[in-house]
């Protein structure tokens, strides 16, 4: 059964827009005296100290399938949400499950082995998963809630940016556009799957061993938005440098071939305001808004074996500009 069939869309390309959530959001946050991060500033997770040198850390993240093989699904949703807690320099310690389910449509089997796809993932990640919540739903979806440990000294966040940092990228673009192409053709991407069910884990390690304080995972709001947020939260521009972003193989093609997201879309129309994208060809402005599902960490610092895309330097007007 293509699971991707039973959901209008799929992985992170279905969050609600940046620029209409933070409207929602706006004058929501609760300020508190132990509350280290919150939502002021739309990071990856919350932050409540815990005593001098710890913080705990909370996140949720879910959402319907982006491939149609369930075991799949569950592991590279699994691994999207523990990257919200591994993008504040953090250790997952434990998890519970979220489950939405069409239970008179789809098989329960199919739902087990979601499970146990998210399960394989958060075990290998060191972080149990002590139960959960599940709900008969039209559109079927997964995801985790998990809280994590932090050094407070050596966390990372998205306002901790300063001029004169580079900016690495962990993981190649491209799943959003590959996810689309697979969900309307039935094409498999194995190398969009892989870079999905990755954990970030090792790659946060290097960045805080590093010295960095700085980061933020990409995922629904594209590498554009996100580093726009970024840019933003810390009072510096952006100077990106479009050729030297990675990319998953195929994924330029999916983009001109228009297996585009509208949640990419979107976010393009949201970034530009804020944005010198001048000279850039559309295809390649779409690429750098593509809704991520499950990608990499985006660092203001060098991360071994990650290349540096730009670097942050004082506020000029524009959160990005290119070089």
């Amino acid at each position: 059964m293509r699971l991707t069939q039973y959901a209008r869309g799929g992985g992170c390309a279905c969050k609600i827009p940046p620029g209409e959530l933070e409207s929602v959001l706006s004058g929501l946050a609760a300020p508190h005296p132990d509350l280290v991060v919150g939502a002021e500033n739309g990071d990856d997770a919350a932050v409540r100290r815990l005593d001098e040198t710890r913080g705990l850390v909370l996140t949720t993240d879910f959402f319907t399938p982006v491939v149609d093989d369930a075991a799949d699904w569950g592991r590279i949703a699994a691994a999207n949400a523990l990257s919200d807690v591994y993008a504040m320099g953090g250790r997952p310690v434990l998890a519970v499950n979220l489950l939405a389910w069409p239970r008179e449509v789809l098989p329960m089997e199919l739902a087990a082995e979601v499970l146990r796809g998210g399960a394989e993932i958060a075990a290998k990640a060191g972080c149990p998963i002590g139960g959960g919540h599940s709900i008969d739903d039209a559109d079927p979806k997964y995801g985790l809630a998990v809280t994590g440990l932090v050094e407070l000294a050596r966390m990372l966040r998205n306002d901790a940016g300063r001029a004169g940092l580079p900016l690495s990228l962990t993981k190649p673009l491209g799943t959003g556009v590959l996810n689309t192409r697979h969900k309307q053709t039935g094409e498999v991407f194995p190398q969009a799957i892989a870079t999905m069910i990755a954990l970030n884990d090792k790659a946060a390690e290097a960045a805080v061993a590093g010295g960095a304080r700085c980061a933020t995972d990409v995922t629904g709001f594209g590498l554009l938005g996100h580093l726009h947020k970024l840019a933003r939260a810390s009072g510096v521009t952006a100077v990106l440098d479009p050729a030297a972003v990675p990319y998953l193989d195929g994924a330029r093609a999916a983009a001109e071939a228009g297996y585009v997201s509208g949640g990419t879309r979107r976010n393009l129309d949201w970034v530009r305001p804020h944005a010198e994208l001048a000279g850039l060809s559309e295809v390649d402005a779409l690429l750098l808004a593509d809704a991520q599902t499950s990608g990499g960490l985006l660092v203001a610092g060098e991360v071994p074996g990650a290349p540096v895309i730009g670097e942050l330097v004082a506020a000029q007007g524009p959160t990005i500009t290119l070089v």
